[in-house]
């Protein structure tokens, strides 16, 4: 599974890690995250995340 990075911020989702203090279990790929999933860091939503190199 890919990771992401928020543009904003640089935060990084890892989808083998998922997150859950915001009950987003580990193995969750990113495609798979509600619409209205937010950065934990920033708030951006998840348009602004792109796939991580």
């Amino acid at each position: 599974m890919e990771k992401y990075v928020c543009l904003l911020c640089g935060y990084v989702y890892d989808p083998e890690v998922g997150e859950p203090d915001e009950g987003i279990e580990a193995g969750t790929a990113f495609e798979n995250l509600p619409d209205d999933y937010k950065c934990p860091l920033c708030g951006a939503s998840k348009s602004q995340f792109a796939k991580k190199d």
